[in-house]
């Protein structure tokens, strides 16, 4: 069997939310071994602190152990684990673990060698180093909520986006820090800012700014480069397709699929620049035709006639009905150990393996796998740190 890229890496992952858990899922993926350490009853469906058995992706395929670091045996247990260890993720707020004993100047005392990424709102350093808080606050901190929306809106709701750019970079550093130990022998600390990371997607923006001193605003779905270029009308009950035309073949096409070849000659929509100037007039011109088709037979026809078009999914579309997912196989059925063994889909990692990941591992059921075979503990101590509290 081929080797997978991290298999003989440990990695203990001390996270929770989407960030940290998203980080450590790539890496388990790739053939490390990821201990998540948890508290009894105390993941949710994102592996959030607070109910739930956590059965969405990012705690598939990890061994999961339950250790309250809080008390001195606890933090004994896990600087015994991390000891014999490779890689430590953690994302919590900006130094709470090193109040706890588990910051990289501990751990370096432990194994000189490790690797431990800090994946934080904001970094480590600095005087907003220590706010603790979510991707929705980030993403419009980072500038996204600005952008997002109509001119004459509010800003736009765009969740937590941030939460699912900052694991990219997290990954890329952890390998770059795995070459760097294999060269040198030498292991780093990665402190990474979640808020640096999503000001990274800003680039174009941050460019114009810095050339023409010009602030980015919200644009609803225009676009200066292509028009038609909205979400349309289709029949049945909040049913839309989106439409981009960018150039004036395009709009040729366009034209012929709607079977409006007079439309296609009327000097205000023949070229782009005109398209633009009577915007308003022509997105009303198309909400005509589309109004009287479904969604997906106006992107069927305007596919076919290489116009970009799709149509606007819903959740029900993509879990019953999206060919496309339903080939990949996209949603997962995985049981879920509480309350009665009831079974329930969860959305897929986003790309496919050779093997299957296992799914989500029910809180602790790992512990004597952690506690025996890695740290050597025999049972009576294992049976007093359980009555103590300790180990779940």
């Amino acid at each position: 069997m081929v080797k997978k890229l991290l298999e003989g890496i440990r990695v203990i992952g001390i996270t929770g939310h989407v960030t940290g858990p998203v980080t450590s899922q790539a890496l388990a993926d790739a053939g490390a071994e990821v201990i998540k350490i948890e508290t009894v009853n105390k993941r949710g469906i994102m592996g959030i602190a607070g109910g739930g058995t956590g059965t969405y992706p990012n705690t598939t395929g990890k061994l999961s152990v339950s250790i309250n670091f809080t008390s001195p045996k606890g933090l004994e247990l896990v600087h015994r684990l991390i000891s014999q260890s490779d890689i430590v993720v953690e994302n919590m707020a900006g130094g709470v673990l090193a109040r706890r004993g588990l910051g990289y100047e501990d751990l370096k005392e432990i194994k000189p060698d490790i690797i431990m990424l800090s994946t934080c709102m904001q970094g480590q350093t600095g005087p907003h180093s220590s706010h603790a808080a979510s991707g929705h606050k980030l993403s419009a901190l980072a500038g996204f909520n600005h952008i997002a929306g109509w001119p004459d809106r509010n800003p736009g709701w765009v969740g937590t986006y941030t939460d699912f750019v900052a694991p990219r970079y997290n990954i890329i550093a952890i390998l770059a820090a795995l070459d760097y130990r294999r060269r040198t022998g030498k292991g780093q600390f990665l402190d990474m800012s979640q808020y640096e990371a999503g000001v990274q997607f800003m680039g174009p923006i941050i460019l114009d700014y810095d050339v023409n001193k010009r602030v980015a605003g919200r644009e609803g779905n225009n676009n200066p480069n292509a028009a038609p270029h909205n979400a349309y009308r289709c029949i049945g009950e909040d049913r839309w397709c989106a439409i981009a035309v960018f150039t004036d073949e395009e709009w040729q096409s366009f034209c012929r699929v709607i079977e409006n070849p007079a439309l296609a000659k009327n000097p205000r929509f023949a070229t782009l620049a005109a398209r633009k100037e009577n915007e308003e007039e022509m997105d009303k011109l198309v909400n005509e035709w589309t109004s009287k088709h479904t969604a997906q037979t106006v992107m069927t026809l305007m596919q076919e006639a290489g116009v970009a078009a799709g149509m606007v999914e819903n959740v029900q579309d993509q879990m019953e009905s999206d060919p496309q997912l339903k080939h990949r196989r996209f949603f997962w059925e995985v049981e879920e150990p509480q309350p009665e063994n009831e079974s329930s889909l969860t959305a897929g990692p986003g790309y496919l393996l050779s093997l299957r990941i296992r799914q989500a591992p029910p809180i602790g059921e790992h512990n004597d796998y952690v506690l025996k075979d890695i740290l050597g503990l025999p049972d009576e101590e294992i049976t007093e740190l359980t009555n103590d509290g300790v180990i779940g």
